[in-house]
């Protein structure tokens, strides 16, 4: 992989990594919104919501369209929504071979 390449995937990944830009790319992933109906969802004041926003559209992620005098908020690649649902699989996988794992303790413990 050549460094170009692998800089563009770190970069990427460390404009996901805030959990208030995932929790907005999972309601936009349901579809469209403007800032007041994101601030509304999550419950965050609109400067940290548009602080995100902002992030997100620097690094291509989202993209902002001008309706009247509010803007609106889409995924810029609807794969992302794809990505956001593979990483829950991740990591729901986690949690149940956690799970698994803490049963087998405690059973084990039990035995004795």
């Amino acid at each position: 992989m050549n460094h170009e390449l692998g800089q563009f995937k770190s970069d990427f990944f460390k404009a996901l990594a805030h959990p208030l830009r995932i929790k907005i790319l999972e309601l936009l992933a349901e579809g469209d919104k403007n800032v007041n109906e994101i601030q509304t969802i999550v419950g965050s004041e609109g400067s940290a919501v548009s602080q995100q926003l902002t992030i997100l559209r620097a690094k291509n992620i989202v993209v902002g369209t001008k309706e009247g005098n509010r803007v609106v908020y889409s995924l810029r690649d609807p794969m992302i929504a794809e990505l956001l649902q593979v990483a829950r699989q991740i990591f729901n996988n986690h949690l149940v071979d956690t799970i698994t794992m803490l049963d087998k303790f405690n059973t084990d413990d039990f035995e004795k």
